[in-house]
């Protein structure tokens, strides 16, 4: 009979045990989920944005000029610094360089280099990551004197 109930008793520790593990690594997977979806819907929330203020015959370039930004560089060279990058074309803004730390898989018409580069002096870096802003200009801020500013603040106040 004790056998038996230790035997029991065993299993249902060890089906509680694994049930806990299991909802732990559910429970991560879920964060991670929505962590993406967040970062994805602020993304998506910001380029809509952006179409408004081409819609309204507004552009980013001319905003940023008048700052008194001639030479920056871009932060995050994926779909947001690439349309970034495309927007300046042609405009009077000369896009010094790209940072991302993905450098070596990326290419554009200007250099990319990663964030532990040395990074030339520009009158501005544009940050276009949506997500970790704070911690982005914190590390930059450490290697540039330039301001550093959010591709989402300046798409809300052109």
């Amino acid at each position: 009979m004790k056998k038996g109930m230790v035997g029991l008793i065993s299993a249902i520790g060890g089906a509680a045990a694994g049930m806990t593990a299991v909802a732990r690594a559910l429970g991560k997977q879920i964060k991670g989920s929505q962590e993406k979806s967040d970062k994805h819907l602020a993304l998506f929330l910001m380029m809509n944005q952006w179409v408004k203020v081409k819609q309204e015959g507004k552009n980013l370039a001319t905003y940023l000029e008048q700052k008194g930004y001639q030479r920056i560089a871009i932060y995050g060279m994926h779909y947001a610094g690439e349309t970034l990058a495309e927007e300046l074309k042609g405009s009077g803004l000369e896009i010094a360089y790209g940072i991302d730390k993905s450098a070596d898989k990326l290419y554009a018409d200007f250099p990319i280099v990663t964030p532990d580069s040395n990074l030339e002096e520009v009158d501005a870096v544009v940050v276009t990551s949506i997500t970790f802003f704070e911690e982005i200009e914190e590390v930059l801020g450490a290697k540039i004197s330039c301001p550093i500013i959010s591709l989402e603040d300046v798409v809300y106040q052109v």
